[in-house]
């Protein structure tokens, strides 16, 4: 069985929907579920877990509901304000869905790198925790001294960090990013989307650019502890579905079980999918 552990739909102007722009062409048009069929059946993907791309709870009702009436959609990682008061109700609201596999609050686009940080998190962290809900991160190098230190107040909680906390592929620069990744992998509780690479290595990227981030990810957090993802369809920004699963493929050298364990099984167990 193969999961792509991170894959986007949305249709624009709906939902909440304000993202893509524009002037990001090559993307800027609805995509839904049989759009990612017809891209990811070259590659042999079975399911998907859908994330959220938008900070609404329309637009992750619009997932869930897609997602129940859809076997393709194994779960769902939403999104909820997990810094209202009300949150923890949020949380549990959500949570009763059966394909709401766990949450993701955009890190990335908060005006606070330190935004996790703040205390009044913690009821809705506590929320998510009860109902075995994963916390995707999505963040670039610059927060993960933050995101460290929220793993290490929360061991209970799953924390998925999305494609590895974008590095600067394009400049080759692995440096902080090299230190911190490592931290994070040092805490069991943690985990790493060996996706998302590609839009990081810019406009004229080669298989070698990427290769040494590839390996310190596999030297950090394994082939067990790794979740690939394709970030369709934000991958056609820098290339195919098919030529990014080949050339992870290609770039992780794994043995049989581990390949399994990449390509699938670990969402399944990571996200807690029990039918997959």
């Amino acid at each position: 069985m193969q999961i792509d552990s991170h894959v986007h739909f949305w249709q624009l102007g709906r939902h909440d929907c304000a993202w893509p722009p524009p002037e990001l062409g090559s993307i800027h048009r609805d995509f839904l579920p049989d759009d990612w069929w017809h891209a990811a059946q070259a590659s042999g993907m079975n399911a998907a877990i859908v994330v959220q791309s938008q900070p609404s709870e329309r637009d992750t009702a619009w997932l869930l509901d897609l997602a129940a009436g859809d076997a393709r959609i194994a779960g769902v990682v939403g999104w909820s304000d997990l810094a209202a008061r009300d949150a923890p109700e949020r949380v549990t609201a959500l949570a009763a869905q059966p394909k709401l596999r766990g949450l993701r609050p955009m890190l990335q686009d908060l005006l606070d790198d330190d935004w996790v940080l703040q205390p009044t998190l913690a009821p809705a962290i506590e929320s998510m925790v009860a109902h075995a809900l994963c916390f995707d991160a999505l963040v670039y190098p610059r927060h993960l001294p933050y995101l460290l230190r929220f793993a290490e107040r929360h061991p209970d909680l799953k924390i998925i960090i999305d494609h590895a906390a974008k590095p600067d592929i394009a400049r080759g620069t692995l440096g902080s990013w090299r230190r911190d990744i490592a931290a994070m992998a040092g805490l069991p509780h943690v985990f790493c989307k060996l996706s998302g690479l590609l839009t990081e290595a810019g406009d004229d990227w080669h298989a070698r650019d990427v290769a040494p981030f590839v390996d310190h990810l596999m030297a950090t957090f394994g082939p067990w502890r790794l979740l690939w993802g394709s970030d369709w369809p934000v991958v056609n920004l820098a290339a195919d579905y098919a030529h990014w699963f080949a050339l992870a493929d290609e770039l992780t050298h794994l043995h049989r079980a581990e390949r399994v364990a990449l390509f699938g099984a670990n969402a399944a167990r990571v996200y807690g999918i029990e039918d997959y």
